[in-house]
């Protein structure tokens, strides 16, 4: 980390989905005592933060960011208590601790939401409700989930979600919704968090028309994606929320931050979220999203770093979250993506700026393919009616010790089982299976981090290779770590001059990197 400056410009924050983190008192779902209880784990293995993903009282139609009440523990997850618990316990720990906040929309559970629908015309001002063309919807906007975002009332009004019906979306010009949320920031740091993952960030403001979507829009881009004229994906309006919450941040001691999930590939545009006066960090998914290519993870990085720059922000790097298929099977799965995905780690925690580990990554987990459809939750698979697979696949809770499941995720007495089923194969994945073995995934990440914290901070890369070419070399400056990932199908030569500091598989002969391998260097 970097010395001096706010902690939070080189950090690596290690994402905890809690439902699938520990389970602490057996009904199969991790929570908030089950977190605290692996802070010994996640201090040992080297990062410097946590970021938990919502554990507020929530129906949870959408694994929880359908939020019934913002200043509350869901009894699923524990309680205020284990929540306050657990903050203090991350301080203890010597870490610092995130947490999700969801402002575009709430749950249709939300005591706003059911007013709005027992006719309160206050609470309903808080929401998109719209008069229909006749019977149908206001406009032909889908849902980010599949299907309508307007869904019908009994006295034949729509109200919008960009998401699923249980989650409609608020009317952010509502002065109302504005102090509501300030006042749960506020909430939230009184008890200790030092900062807050924004989900949604690009998605508060619509166009007050509501006009249906210009046929400029690539059609082939996801439809959570911003593209230029998006009437409800990236408005300029969006940004005077931002300043807002800046101002209480700022109020508050410790550096306290605030990072965006903001789908704005443009980097001119999402430079605009991380002005001085608005957000500090923005996820970087033009990284994520990078195929295993050379070309396209160097103009991936080369786009963050000079797009980032005029803002003065520093970059982040992820290669998997909650929301998207891991990435060793991304990269090919089996043997080929368990050795890519060993040459990413390298890759992402050699780059400056900060860094966010999804939990799992560290033990090389894959995405679970094979979950029966009645067994899956996600209601992306729900309302597109299986044709999306969804996200419960990189949601499986994670294996810690033993040779079948629940694998030390719940309690060894648990009558309950897991909410989502392990493979047996995991067996070799666990925490236990691997903190011994001098080559797993678990030892090369904890070797990779401390090495990161001995000699890496911010800065920027020095590029040592050429454009188009499938080895990708560079040295971090300042300083003398020199990252090489070879990303070709050859074996390529290392430098000979060089000593080695770490690698994902063994140099050979010659000096020569596998391909598919990365290594790091002292110049």
């Amino acid at each position: 980390m970097t010395e001096g400056g706010p902690w939070w410009r080189d950090a690596v924050i290690y994402q905890v989905y809690p439902r699938s983190f520990t389970d602490s008192d057996g009904d199969g779902v991790g929570d908030l005592p089950g977190v605290l209880s692996r802070l010994p784990y996640l201090a040992g293995l080297g990062v410097d933060a946590i970021w938990l993903n919502p554990f507020y009282p929530s129906p949870q139609a959408d694994a929880g960011y359908d939020v019934a009440d913002y200043r509350d523990v869901d009894p699923l997850f524990g309680t205020l208590q284990d929540a306050d618990a657990l903050i203090a316990g991350t301080h203890a720990a010597g870490l610092r601790i995130i947490v999700d906040i969801v402002p575009n929309h709430t749950s249709s559970a939300h005591a706003w939401f059911r007013a709005a629908l027992a006719g309160d015309r206050a609470a309903r001002a808080r929401y998109l409700f719209r008069p229909g063309r006749g019977d149908a919807p206001p406009n032909g906007w889908r849902s980010v989930f599949g299907g309508p975002a307007w869904t019908r009332v009994e006295d034949g009004s729509w109200y919008l979600h960009l998401f699923d019906a249980a989650q409609p979306d608020l009317d952010w010009t509502n002065p109302e919704v504005v102090a509501e949320f300030e006042d749960v920031l506020r909430f939230w740091l009184d008890r200790g968090v030092d900062g807050f993952r924004i989900d949604v960030a690009h998605g508060l403001r619509k166009d007050p028309a509501l006009p249906e979507l210009p046929d400029t829009l690539d059609p082939d881009v996801p439809v959570h994606i911003a593209q230029p004229g998006h009437p409800f994906w990236d408005r300029d309006e969006v940004h005077d929320i931002w300043r807002g919450w800046r101002r209480i941040v700022d109020a508050y001691p410790g550096d306290r931050t605030m990072v965006a999930e903001a789908w704005v590939l443009d980097f001119a545009r999402l430079g605009r979220y991380l002005a001085p006066d608005e957000l500090h960090t923005a996820f970087n998914f033009a990284f994520l999203v990078a195929p295993w290519d050379a070309a396209a993870f160097r103009t991936a990085i080369d786009d963050t770093l000079a797009g980032l720059a005029p803002a003065g922000a520093p970059a982040t790097w992820v290669l998997s979250n909650h929301d998207v298929v891991r990435h060793a099977t991304r990269y090919g799965g089996g043997a080929t993506g368990q050795a890519r995905a060993r040459a990413a780690a390298l890759l992402m925690l050699a780059l400056p700026g900060g860094v966010y580990l999804y939990q799992g990554e560290e033990l090389g987990l894959e995405e679970v393919l094979d979950i029966p459809d009645a067994l899956r939750q996600d209601p992306n698979f729900i309302r597109t009616n299986g044709a999306e697979r969804g996200r419960d696949g990189c949601r499986v809770p994670i294996p810690w010790s033993g040779a079948e499941p629940p694998f030390g995720f719940s309690p060894d007495r648990s009558t309950g089982t897991p909410w989502l089923p392990q493979p047996p194969s995991w067996a070799e994945c666990t925490v236990e299976a691997q903190q011994s073995d001098p080559d797993s995934m678990l030892t090369l990440y904890r070797a990779a981090l401390e090495i990161r914290r001995e000699r890496l901070g911010e800065g920027g890369l020095e590029w040592l290779s050429e454009p188009g070419d499938p080895v990708l070399c560079f040295r971090r400056t300042p300083g003398d770590l020199i990252c090489v990932v070879n990303m070709g199908a050859e074996p390529a030569e290392a430098d000979p001059r060089a000593t080695p500091l770490l690698t994902s598989a063994p140099i050979g002969a010659g000096r020569m990197l596998p391909a598919g391998a990365a290594a790091w260097f002292a110049d």
